[in-house]
């Protein structure tokens, strides 16, 4: 299995189009994203983020924050660790809380995953953004779960 990590961050007229601008700059806006939970399989490598054929279903972990008030701070992160058995994803996400802290949660969490299933961490990759609100704001950050065949 491949995965890539990928975040973005967006302003829009309203909160829905500031998330799919997010979408866009993350380079995941022109595809379907189905929500899943948290296993990696064994043997699964990150790689960079491929461009999709438009419509393509893709699984994807997503965390992101939205928000129409001007001046707040929004922030996603998602972070991956892999073992030599398989890994686990998690998601962090918060309006006004420091990017620091939800980078720090989304490492804390994952860690935790890990051990409680007896894992021994090989890395841990992490994808966040952090944005001030004008109008109406998104950010967004994801691991994207690839095919094992070309696209």
């Amino acid at each position: 299995m491949k995965v890539s990590i990928t975040s973005g961050r967006a302003e829009g007229p309203t909160k829905l189009n500031a998330f799919d601008n997010a979408l866009l700059d993350a380079g995941i806006g022109d595809i379907n994203l189905i929500k899943v939970s948290s296993i990696l399989p064994a043997g699964t490598q990150v790689v960079e983020l491929p461009e999709f054929p438009a419509g393509k279903m893709v699984n994807c972990v997503l965390s992101y924050a939205s928000s129409d008030r001007d001046g707040d701070i929004i922030s996603a992160a998602v972070a991956l660790a892999t073992s030599d058995d398989f890994g686990c994803v998690v998601e962090s996400s918060g309006v006004n809380r420091n990017i620091e802290d939800v980078k720090k949660e989304a490492e804390e969490m994952v860690k935790y995953m890990m051990d409680i299933r007896g894992l021994e961490i090989r890395e841990i990759l992490m994808a966040h953004e952090s944005h001030t609100v004008k109008q109406h704001g998104a950010v967004v950050a994801s691991v994207v779960y690839l095919e094992n065949n070309p696209l």
